[in-house]
């Protein structure tokens, strides 16, 4: 394990991401949705752990992270919660759930907080959310923000191609990152834009940037844990790197299952009563 003048921190809080980023050390965040991996998770050293909408697609199976429901983001992060001991938990705001409505902002991220035990909440976007981030903040609740390519706006969007590469959405991008610093928020991810774009935001904002297809210049890196591990075997971007193909060694234990009980090994007489 790569030395870490927090290994030993029992709890990492968002004063611990803002000590990281002014000594230069990268963050490391995964997403989980279950107690059983965010568990292993945090044993290994995770900094934070996502409750990403991405459960949307990874656990539910829905093509878009718009049909989560906050109520299925609640039952995922409270399962989170009970697993982990050190890392902080951050917990994506669902579709519907801020946008155009600060009061509805507000009473979401509470309920979050309350019911699942959650750090801090995640919300996509800038100066068009700058007031429900405004009023949750003011509640004392912790917002990392999210810039770049928003996949609760997909279909605005229309495609999951590298956002800010026009010298005009770039310099959006670059403003909506210092209101989101001026309003508050600890942190910000930046998802699929120019590793040199990711580099200059790193640089005009004094709070961690964590990358998503960010570039290498960025505070810290984000996965989806299921992505990184092998479990999906659909989604390949550039900057996803798999770190095990767990799809194929659980399909062939599970094959190898079928096969035993078929042929009557299992159980054999060791593994009886």
């Amino acid at each position: 394990m790569s030395a870490s003048k927090f290994i030993d921190t029992k709890r990492i809080t968002v004063h611990t991401l803002q000590e990281m980023k002014n000594i230069g050390e990268k963050i490391s965040m995964l997403t989980a949705y279950d107690f059983s991996l965010a568990k292993i998770v945090d044993a290994a050293g995770i900094d934070i752990i996502l409750v990403g909408d991405s459960a949307s697609n990874v656990i539910a199976g829905h093509e878009t992270t718009l049909p989560i429901t906050l109520d299925q983001m609640i039952y995922h992060a409270s399962s989170v919660i009970r697993a982990v001991k050190r890392c902080l938990v951050v917990v994506d705001l669902p579709f519907g759930s801020y946008q155009g409505n600060s009061k509805l902002a507000l009473a979401s991220a509470i309920r979050i907080m309350k019911e699942s035990g959650a750090h801090a909440v995640k919300l996509e976007g800038g100066e068009e959310v700058a007031e429900s981030i405004e009023r949750i903040l003011k509640a004392g609740i912790p917002v990392m923000g999210h810039l770049g390519l928003i996949p609760q706006s997909i279909y605005k969007f229309g495609t999951y191609t590298v956002r800010a590469k026009e010298e005009a959405e770039a310099d959006e991008l670059l403003k909506n990152a210092k209101l989101l610093q001026e309003l508050g928020c600890f942190g910000i991810v930046i998802e699929k834009i120019p590793s040199e774009l990711g580099k200059k935001v790193a640089e005009i904002v004094d709070i961690p940037i964590i990358g998503i297809g960010g570039g290498p210049h960025v505070d810290g890196q984000v996965l989806v844990l299921h992505d990184m591990l092998g479990i999906t075997k659909d989604f390949s971007p550039r900057f996803l790197r798999r770190y095990l193909d767990l799809f194929d060694e659980i399909k062939g234990a599970v094959e190898n299952y079928v096969s035993d009980v078929k042929s009557k090994d299992f159980p054999n007489e060791k593994e009886a009563y």
